[in-house]
């Protein structure tokens, strides 16, 4: 008879995501999993393999459940700079405020982190680095034609300023900054984009 898993792997994975992303992969234990998900070794080794297997199918569930939602709204959004504001915002109020208060970016923290030492951690913030610039070129697109860009802006190369200012957004909030701080920060940058700004 095949074995029957007597515990739903979904909710385990989430339980793994929230360690993970609270805490950091390196000081994470296996043992954290085991008191956490109320589940045996044995289980948790049958179900999602090692230690490290177990880190990258939580990125994965992180990346669906935060990242690509987000991506892909900011991407469909016809507003333009107005949209990238609004991105920034609620990224700000996510890391600042709330159940997930000054936990960052799972993601983020990995690019930080050890972690981005293993070649499949590493192919995985690649990939989810080009899917947040891609997402912010969309809309800087859109913002170039609707002449809300100042003259000479690239919207390649503002995708790539403000992919890593999303970064910063993530790993300062983490440290302890504020929300204010870096509302001003954002503002500015955003400013420096805006063909407003220079009438």
């Amino acid at each position: 008879m095949p074995d029957i898993k007597h515990f739903d792997p979904d909710t385990a994975l989430d339980t793994a995501v929230r360690l993970f992303w609270r805490q950091g992969m390196a000081t994470t234990g296996i043992q954290d999993i085991v008191t956490a998900t109320g589940l045996n070794r044995s289980s948790l080794y049958a179900t999602f393999g090692g230690k490290q297997e177990l880190y990258l199918a939580a990125l994965h569930r992180y990346r669906e459940q935060w990242s690509r939602p987000a991506f892909r709204m900011l991407a469909e959004d016809s507003r333009g700079l107005p949209a990238v504001a609004e991105f920034f915002d609620a990224l700000i109020g996510v890391r600042c405020t709330g159940e997930h208060a000054r936990w960052g970016c799972m993601i983020s923290n990995a690019q930080a982190g050890a972690e981005n030492g293993d070649p499949d951690v590493r192919a995985f913030l690649d990939q989810h680095h080009e899917e947040l610039r891609a997402a912010l070129h969309a809309v800087l697109v859109v913002a170039g034609a609707e002449g809300q860009l100042a003259h000479g802006t690239d919207p390649a190369t503002a995708a790539d300023l403000l992919t890593l200012l999303a970064y910063g957004v993530n790993l300062r909030s983490r440290a302890g900054a504020d929300a204010t701080s870096l509302r001003t920060t954002v503002t500015a940058a955003l400013r420096s984009l805006d063909s407003r700004a220079a009438e």
